[in-house]
């Protein structure tokens, strides 16, 4: 039997969240096994107040969601490095990477991310287990959770979902999904071995005049240049570039010929001795505010999202 377990808690009052995620985190002190909570602030602060001094005491890790998940695609290499840390141990996390402010498109990664912890964690000695605000949720949003989680809980009781899919069904739906077109203004470049200087240069312009700051600039020039790269490597020598902004956000869509063969990659950190562990996807995700990715029989698309900090979503 598979000793991970990964449970998605649906609540709809402060109350319900306490008596969930606090009796868990307090069951999982009494144990003395390692535990993380990471979930957005408001959430974090009504636990610091139901945990008083145990917050404080170094037996458990507590991050902000709306940081430590700000891309969801980055969330599942940090809980596997919080796993790794304790191996040998069973661990204990919190996750709860969906609040109700998250934008439809963080939602759909959200919810890929979701499906994928069961890949990620099969046969490790963890529990992981993800709150569902139903109050404030769309519907959807929560009917997706009893297709991502194999075990629901809600009102102290606990039973199998029969509506569970498994990731690679879970995955192929999110890639199943259309992305919004890009404006029609967009500018467009197609790309091949030695244009990796034009596309930079176009990236920084862009981010230049959206007015983002010096170190988000660099990021996102970097992160493009990353996807490129990928491209030239990978996505069959050659790619097409669209840059765009949004508001306070910078928008780059890379598109090659290529594809995912592994649903993981990019959300586990690559080991040095990889030869081609998705390193470039890696920091594509820890650089950018969201990454959307649809990989298809046609080919692959990378969407990177680089925001304004006074453009940020919070809960």
């Amino acid at each position: 039997m598979d000793p991970f377990v990964h449970p998605a808690l649906f609540y709809r009052t402060p109350q319900e969240y306490l008596t969930g995620v606090g009796g868990f985190v307090d069951s999982a002190l009494k144990a003395d096994e390692p535990v993380l909570v990471a979930v957005p602030g408001p959430r974090l602060r009504l636990l610091r107040g139901h945990l008083g001094a145990a917050a404080d005491s170094g037996r458990i890790t507590l991050a902000d969601m709306t940081e430590f998940g700000r891309n969801p695609g980055r969330i599942l290499s940090a809980l596997r490095d919080f796993a790794d840390r304790h191996t040998g141990r069973p661990v204990r996390i919190v996750g709860e990477p969906i609040w109700p402010r998250r934008s439809r498109a963080e939602m759909v990664e959200a919810t890929r991310h979701e499906a994928l912890i069961n890949a990620s964690f099969a046969g490790r000695d963890a529990t992981i287990l993800c709150p569902y605000d139903t109050a404030g949720l769309p519907a959807d949003v929560c009917a997706e959770a009893h297709r991502t989680h194999p075990v629901l809980w809600e009102n102290g009781m606990e039973w199998p979902s029969p509506h569970y899919a498994g990731p690679e069904a879970v995955n192929a739906d999110c890639d199943a999904l259309p992305l919004p077109p890009p404006p029609a203004d967009a500018r467009l470049l197609t790309f091949v071995s030695g244009d990796l200087g034009e596309v930079r240069h176009h990236a920084d312009r862009l981010a230049h005049e959206t007015g983002l700051d010096v170190r988000r600039r660099g990021d996102f020039v970097l992160a493009v240049g990353e996807a490129a790269a990928n491209s030239l490597a990978h996505g069959g020598g050659r790619g097409t570039l669209l840059l765009w902004a949004e508001g306070p956000s910078c928008l780059a869509e890379v598109r090659d010929s290529g594809r995912f063969t592994d649903p993981l990659a990019g959300r586990r950190r690559p080991t040095l001795d990889s030869a081609d562990g998705g390193r470039g996807l890696w920091m594509m995700h820890q650089l950018c505010d969201l990454v959307e990715t649809r990989s298809a029989a046609t080919g692959l698309t990378v969407r990177l999202h680089m925001t304004r900090p006074d453009g940020l979503s919070r809960p």
